[in-house]
């Protein structure tokens, strides 16, 4: 049974010089007990369409032609009905639980104040009903958690608490916007799991906006691909990603990497304009190539690292292991990568080897020297040099205020103070065009532009010392997948051309395999195990690691 309608839907954005076309003549239908997987890349409008079936388009934007009709209502033409719609015949799933919820306000007295809103329920009926939904999705102990704060909360169980908020008046339609982006691959799977039961149990319509073609491959009954504000492509999701038809469908799918096989570079069918590897050429002369030797560039040995609860107590009881006698090494030249779930310790250990944090004990060796015994800042300026990283959110690590030529010259002018305005401005359109950005770039600020384009600024900025050691934490998670295969491309690149050594930090195991020649397996602060790559996902060791490569969304599932 057909629940909503989207005939011809139109979204402008009429700006001061120009109207930006947010979603053009889109024509989407969504059934009762079907989930509809709407995807596609940043800014293409899928979250626009999203926004439009529930009429909260902000303004200087609006719904210029077509219709939504949900049921036997139709959207733009009875806007107070909407408003009743809303938490009532239809549920909202957002992208951050965090940010979902009232900090203020116990889990309880959200889900009893939406109930009361909706629906003619006494406390006493609004409060059992609430408990019942949070059993109902999974919340151990419902009781007692219905009285706790969302910060007590881990992620994926706020996430479970703004399902059951988004359940609890019985809606209809249910609209997920990127439910999982910000999840580890286990709670991704019970919360993809979960919706799956609830679309089939409670005979939801839903539609789940998302990048994440494996979750795509993995939920949806059908999917329809935007570009650009328009429709490319719609239709049974086996069919979309086995056989698709237009060139953008066949660029989204063929840029997920496979999770079934190690390839070396990740194929791209639509590439940006500035994708010519010979801009490479110019900043290689400012480096000498290396030989592939083998020695260990960093050896970790016995780290640990713990934080206190309570800063103001000396020897407090209620410290939190975030690290455990952790140890490792990583050659010369090799990418390694640390990988597991949020609050396993691998962007703690990312930081002690950059002297971000220190060990509480352990040593971190890099090319023989003890770099945690370093007391000196001059010399610790000189491992500082030598070790980069490039963080996981580009545009919170870039200074706004600061042009891209700025942000990339302080760096260099910090090792380099002597240097001349000639060479330094030679030099910084030399790392530009290393990472395939022109040097108009050089003046513009970093909200000017994408997200892509923002992580290759970072990445610049990060090879301006002439690092021998890259560390990259989690650099692709905030992209969608093809700017993240063109990201991916351009890292190896550049470590076969400037043989750089690589900490390759990520969640994201399918991408692990493209890029590591080892992984080193972290759960609850302790190293599981280390092994080559292929060996790990051939044959892996420890029961956490199958666990994990068991659960990662798998875009070759759609072919059995």
């Amino acid at each position: 049974m057909t629940f909503l309608k989207v005939n011809n839907l139109s979204v402008d954005y009429q700006m001061r010089k120009e109207t930006v076309y947010a979603a053009k003549n889109v024509n989407i239908e969504v059934n009762k007990g079907e989930i509809l997987g709407l995807v596609g890349e940043s800014g293409s409008g899928k979250s626009t369409v999203g926004n439009a079936i529930i009429n909260l388009i902000d303004e200087p934007g609006k719904v210029s032609s077509g219709s939504v009709v949900l049921g036997d209502l139709n959207v733009h033409e009875n806007s107070e009905s909407i408003s009743r719609y809303r938490g009532n015949k239809i549920g909202l799933i957002f992208q951050d639980p965090q940010t979902s919820l009232n900090p203020i306000l116990t889990v309880g007295e959200q889900l009893i104040e939406t109930i009361q809103t909706h629906l003619k329920f006494s406390k006493e009926e609004a409060k059992n009903k609430s408990i019942n939904l949070l059993k109902e999705v999974g919340i151990k102990d419902a009781e007692a958690r219905f009285d706790n704060y969302p910060h007590q909360f881990s992620g994926g169980m706020r996430q479970r608490v703004v399902i059951s908020l988004a359940l609890c008046c019985e809606p209809e339609l249910l609209i997920a916007d990127e439910p999982t982006t910000a999840l580890d691959v286990s709670i991704q799977s019970q919360i993809l799991e979960l919706i799956k039961k609830l679309t089939k149990e409670r005979n939801l319509a839903v539609i789940l906006i998302t990048h994440d073609m494996g979750v795509i491959a993995e939920t949806a009954d059908r999917v329809a691909v935007m570009k650009s504000g328009n429709l490319v492509e719609i239709g049974e999701t086996k069919k979309i990603l086995t056989n698709p038809q237009e060139n953008y469908t066949k660029s989204l799918v063929s840029s997920v990497p496979p999770t079934n096989k190690k390839i070396s570079r990740f194929v791209i069918v639509e590439k940006e304009n500035n994708n010519n590897k010979e801009n490479n050429i110019k900043i290689l002369n400012r480096w000498s190539k290396k030989e592939i030797i083998n020695q260990n560039l960093v050896e970790v040995k016995n780290l640990n690292k713990s934080f206190d609860d309570n800063f103001f107590t000396e020897n407090s009881k209620n410290s939190v292991m975030a690290v455990n006698d952790v140890s490792f090494e990583i050659k010369e030249g090799e990418s390694f990568g640390l990988v597991g779930e949020s609050g396993s310790g691998k962007s703690t250990i990312a930081k002690m080897i950059v002297n971000l944090f220190k060990p509480t004990s352990g040593d971190i060796f890099f090319d023989n020297d003890c770099i945690t015994k370093i007391k000196h800042r001059s010399e610790l300026m000189k491992f500082r040099k030598q070790i980069q990283m490039i963080f996981q959110d580009p545009y919170s690590s870039l200074n706004g205020r600061l042009k891209v030529k700025d942000i990339i010259a302080e760096p260099i002018t910090l090792h380099n103070p002597s240097i001349s305005n000639i060479d330094l401005n030679n030099y910084i359109y030399d790392l530009l065009e290393s990472v395939e950005l022109t040097q108009k770039s050089a003046d513009r600020y970093p909200h000017e532009f994408s997200g892509g384009q923002r992580q290759r600024i970072s990445i610049a900025r990060a090879l301006a010392t002439q690092p021998r050691l890259l560390v990259c934490d989690e650099p692709t998670s905030a992209l969608d997948v093809s700017i993240q295969a063109q990201i991916l491309n351009l890292l190896k690149d550049l470590q076969e051309q400037l043989n750089l050594t690589i900490l390759f930090i990520s969640h994201d195991l399918p991408v692990v395999r493209q890029m590591c020649d080892r992984i080193g397996v972290l759960k609850d602060g302790k190293l599981c195990e280390v092994s080559k790559t292929e060996d790990l996902f051939l044959k892996p060791s420890h029961e956490y690691t199958r666990e994990l490569l068991r659960l990662m969304p798998k875009i070759e599932s759609i072919y059995n």
